[in-house]
């Protein structure tokens, strides 16, 4: 039986994500998520988590996507204040690693705060697996006794902590037929499914590149077929992160 995680990215973006991503929970296959502590649905996206308990619910650290709880710091941000994009740290840079530690323990700690507990880490854009933050993110997932996502390379894998056997980085593998998963995944016993399923709004499509596609995702996970695939308990468990601790 192949264990699944299907893990949505960006709760706390927007209220319209937010919903979406509980829709694909209540109305699909969706097992957990990951929290943007820093942006402007947060509050939200806890007090739907509160009103959901079976969703796993971890932290999304983020380091290029809106601006940082912190105001101290000056490796991480522009010139107004703004955390920088993506596309910075794909040239040269320079980051203080005690900023990157502070910015991101302090994400945790607002998830924290809100009375939640976290099931896991993993971060926006995949930002943990470069080399200056992959230190951090190791540091913090150990000081927190947190899993993380399989998104990481031999080094990090030599910190021996608890994650998935693979992890997928996309979702269309869920419209695929059953014994095309089974095979896909044949040497592995759990699977995280990342995705992005939401609805739309005004700060969304003028804020992230990533808008309409995040409407296939929710038809997908939400379709009665995939329902019916990924439900049948002979194949397939539907777990979350914490459900690795125990063994599930």
């Amino acid at each position: 039986m192949l264990k699944l995680i299907i893990n949505a990215d960006d709760f706390g973006y927007s209220r319209a994500i937010n919903y979406g991503i509980i829709d694909a929970h209540t109305q699909g296959v969706l097992t957990s998520t990951t929290c943007m502590t820093n942006m402007p649905g947060a509050n939200h996206a806890y007090e739907l988590g509160k009103q959901h308990r079976s969703l796993g619910i971890g932290v999304h650290l983020t380091l290029t996507c809106g601006r940082p709880l912190l105001n101290n710091h000056q490796t991480l941000v522009d010139a107004d204040g703004n955390f920088k994009k993506l596309h910075h740290y794909r040239e040269k840079f320079h980051i203080d690693q005690n900023e990157l530690y502070q910015e991101w323990k302090a994400q945790i700690e607002a998830f924290l705060d809100s009375g939640l507990v976290p099931t896991h880490l993993d971060s926006h854009h995949h930002i943990n697996n470069l080399e200056p933050m992959l230190p951090v993110f190791i540091r913090l997932a150990r000081e927190y006794n947190l899993p993380v996502r399989n998104n990481f390379d031999q080094e990090a894998a030599k910190a021996k902590l608890l994650t998935t056997d693979v992890f997928e980085y996309n979702p269309e593998i869920m419209l695929a037929d059953t014994q095309t998963i089974l095979n896909h995944y044949k040497h592995a016993e759990t699977v995280e499914i990342m995705c992005h399923p939401a609805y739309l709004d005004k700060f969304t499509m003028e804020n992230s590149t990533y808008a309409m596609p995040r409407l296939e995702e929710l038809a997908a996970i939400t379709h009665p077929e995939t329902k019916v695939k990924l439900g049948d308990k002979e194949h397939f468990k539907l777990i979350t992160y914490n459900d690795l601790w125990r063994g599930e």
